[in-house]
């Protein structure tokens, strides 16, 4: 794996996995965080690193230039004692065949970190595809075992994580640290000169300015409790209620009963609206134009749309979860309960929002996609970790 390239003096590596995003970018919000994460990287490398994109190639990493890399495009990678791999991307399938990558790497002196999305498929394995809980589960048993650290997009995933390490008893090595960042939002930045939205986009938005408007913004996933939300603005509307919801995100898995009724829904483009795949230029004016962003999912990582209404001054209604509490603290409403207590939760903040009381969305703090990259970098480089895992040794 040594080059000439990598002699005495040479500039160390961070070895950026970009695996899946590689391949294809499927527009989710773990491809928009990596999107945006390189983009910030390779725009302010940090001191004494170049940035080099790469993906697996079948038994091996290879550079790519169609990131921003600057090596040959398909060129086997070549490390050194200091270099840093950095597991960017969720790879379910591709790391845990590349356990003896990895471990070669380690014996080169590379050090191994990846960032850990949620652990959503373990702890609400019922909101996902049948086998999505071994299959997650085979891609954390082997970070677990091989990573110097583990970065997660919230303290909340942190403790998760860590609960889990503790029951689950990997042997390692050495200790395993845990980190925790925050995700940037930087949605205006990404847009291309001119971007706009489309007629049939443009439509909506026009619609829209008839009533308060509640925007839900996620792929449809069982999680994320579309239904639920459905239910509640069903049960509003027959109660003399008058707003809106606005669902973007494209079909998801073991979601065709709902796109059923939604597509059925007799107020679909009345007081219901569906855009499956909503440009990011119609996006960034629902955030502009809606009246409330509502975030109901049972569980995230994060919640990047959370931080995004904020940046434009959305008021927020979340689900009573702890990574919301985290990513808003006293800058949204919190609602718990099933579809009647949401609609309830509804009526409630419609009457704030009359009489202007509800918290200012503007006040809770973000930051951009530089201020990420960089949290996250300060941890593995200056070793700030959270907490060091429970650790069982060979």
């Amino acid at each position: 794996m040594a080059g000439p390239e990598q002699g005495a003096g040479a500039e160390r590596q961070l070895l950026v996995d970009l695996s899946v995003l590689h391949r294809h970018d499927d527009q989710s919000g773990i491809q928009r965080l990596v999107r945006n994460t390189l983009r910030a990287l390779l725009a302010a490398p940090p001191a004494g690193l170049r940035v080099c994109p790469v993906y697996d190639a079948g038994g091996h990493y290879a550079y790519t230039a169609c990131h921003g890399g600057s090596a040959a495009e398909g060129a086997p990678i070549s490390v050194r004692a200091g270099d840093i791999f950095l597991g960017l991307d969720l790879c379910p399938d591709q790391v845990p065949l590349n356990r003896a990558v990895f471990a070669d790497l380690r014996r080169h002196g590379v050090g191994l970190y990846f960032v850990v999305y949620d652990l959503l498929p373990l702890t609400l394995p019922a909101m996902f595809a049948p086998g999505a809980a071994p299959w997650f589960s085979r891609w954390l048993d082997t970070v677990a075992a091989l990573a110097d650290g583990l970065l997660c997009i919230s303290r909340a995933v942190a403790d998760e994580l860590l609960a889990w390490l503790e029951q689950a008893a990997v042997v390692r090595p050495a200790a395993l640290r845990v980190g925790y960042f925050h995700l940037g939002a930087d949605l205006a930045a990404e847009l291309p000169a001119g971007a706009a939205p489309a007629a049939a986009e443009q439509a909506v938005l026009a619609r829209l300015a008839q009533r308060p408007a509640f925007l839900m913004v996620g792929t449809l996933e069982p999680r994320k409790m579309h239904a639920q939300a459905l239910d509640a603005f069903e049960l509003l509307w027959r109660q003399g209620g008058d707003a809106s919801l606005v669902v973007v995100g494209k079909p998801g898995w073991l979601t065709e009963h709902l796109q059923q009724r939604l597509l059925d829904h007799a107020e679909l483009g009345q007081r219901l609206f569906w855009l499956p795949a909503a440009s990011d230029a119609a996006l960034l004016q629902l955030y502009q134009q809606c009246a409330a962003l509502l975030a109901a999912s049972a569980g995230e990582g994060f919640g990047l749309p959370l931080i995004e209404a904020a940046q434009h001054g959305l008021p927020i209604l979340a689900r009573d979860i702890p990574v919301f509490r985290e990513v808003c603290g006293g800058h949204a409403v919190y609602f718990d309960g099933a579809g009647v207590e949401l609609a309830a939760a509804l009526h409630q903040w419609l009457a704030r929002r009359a009489a202007g009381t509800l918290p200012d969305a503007r006040a809770l703090p973000w930051q951009t996609w530089r201020a990420s990259s960089e949290n996250l970098l300060r941890i593995v480089m200056e070793q700030d970790w959270y907490k060091l895992a429970p650790t069982l040794l060979p």
